[in-house]
């Protein structure tokens, strides 16, 4: 990962696209991660001349950004889980278990974040399979596989031959938030657009869905802060 060197340095993810023409750089307001996209033949050195080019704007930039852009996540820390509020405290034994308003992590404090992150992963393809097969046999359909990422422009897509992808961070939203995003990608398989047949689709099977999507637009940014990795 190119680093651009300063005061602070600033760790730059590097995007090749064979559909580039040039150069682009991005600043997520969600998290802060800084994005440069590049033509799939270009030089890496060309890269780093574009960006200590623009060094002015992309720290003007990240400064403007608010000081809850990141979260980091460890011992203390509260976080959600499906809507609810909980403390990460120390815990003994090996796996990660709820007491009322409580998460107890076992293991290294250096390590929290990264094994809560896991723990929330595994919760989240429970919840997401769950819902996403309801919502199919509803509207008789079959989903061929359903996957994870951290996903930052989207909560979840539905690809032509069926395959589903979620946003793992999702299982810290209310359970209906889930599951109103779990209906929208689902409605897809019937209705591969946006069109009016689509949300009546939607509007069938999850008729709180304006509620639910009104949610995510004002507080899914807040779920995109909290930074697990060390």
């Amino acid at each position: 990962m190119p680093v651009l060197p300063g005061s602070p340095p600033v760790e730059v993810h590097l995007k090749r696209s064979s559909r580039a023409r040039r150069f682009s750089l991005r600043v997520s307001r969600l998290d802060g991660r800084v994005t440069l996209s590049i033509p799939a033949r270009a030089r890496e050195a060309e890269a780093m001349d574009f960006l200590r080019g623009n060094e002015g704007w992309l720290r003007q930039t990240l400064s403007a950004l608010p000081e809850a852009a990141q979260r980091p996540v460890g011992l203390g820390s509260v976080i959600p889980v499906e809507g609810r509020p909980l403390e990460l405290v120390p815990g003994a034994g090996r796996a990660l278990r709820v007491e009322g308003d409580r998460l107890l992590v076992p293991g290294d404090a250096g390590r929290v974040g990264p094994r809560v992150a896991a723990w929330l992963k595994v919760l989240a393809r429970d919840r997401l399979a769950e819902a996403s097969t309801r919502y199919a046999d509803q509207v008789g359909r079959r989903y061929s596989q359903l996957a994870l990422r951290d996903t930052r422009s989207r909560w979840g897509s539905c690809s032509p031959d069926g395959r589903l992808m979620y946003s793992w961070r999702l299982i810290m939203a209310p359970p209906a938030v889930l599951d109103y995003v779990a209906a929208h990608e689902v409605a897809h398989l019937v209705e591969l657009n946006h069109s009016p047949a689509y949300w009546r689709v939607v509007t069938g099977i999850c008729p709180d869905w304006k509620l639910h999507r009104g949610w995510l637009h004002a507080e899914g940014q807040t779920l995109h802060r909290l930074r697990f990795q060390d």
